[in-house]
């Protein structure tokens, strides 16, 4: 009887919630997320006017990343992703945003025990998970080889 209770109880909030947008919202994300990359395929185009592909690669990021810091102590990144979503997590400018608003958070905390410890709270996590996932996929190849000789 409790599992028909909560059943019906949950087809009841099911029913009452909005119907989502998807592909309104898909179509806002893939827009926002190729006009990121858009922006640093340009700075790329430029910046590798003057030096060679790996140094211009290197600059682009440097670039890419101040300008995501620089538009999130201004709060305009955040209204960028309540409108985009997830199109405004491009790997490198959503990893900007999340380190600059955390430290920002924290600056009220001082800077050694406030801003640097969030900071490396938050960059912590996603620096281990994307070695364990080097490392992951080396061993897969690694064993690839072994097989194939």
């Amino acid at each position: 009887m409790e599992d028909y209770k909560l059943s019906s109880k949950i087809n009841e909030l099911k029913y009452k919630e909005p119907k989502r947008k998807i592909l309104f919202n898909m179509t806002k994300a893939f827009l926002v997320g190729g006009l990121i990359c858009s922006v640093g395929e340009t700075i790329f185009v430029i910046i590798n006017k003057w030096v060679d592909k790996d140094n211009a690669n290197n600059y682009t990021i440097l670039f890419v990343i101040l300008i995501a810091s620089i538009l999130t102590s201004l709060s305009l990144y955040d209204k960028i992703g309540q409108f985009a979503g997830c199109g405004s997590i491009i790997p490198i400018t959503g990893f900007a945003n999340s380190i600059t608003s955390s430290a920002m958070e924290a600056k009220s905390e001082g800077l050694v025990l406030g801003v640097l410890n969030n900071v490396f709270r938050l960059a912590g996590s996603v620096i281990v998970v994307s070695i364990l996932c080097g490392v992951f996929s080396g061993l897969i190849r690694y064993i690839g080889v072994i097989i194939n000789g």
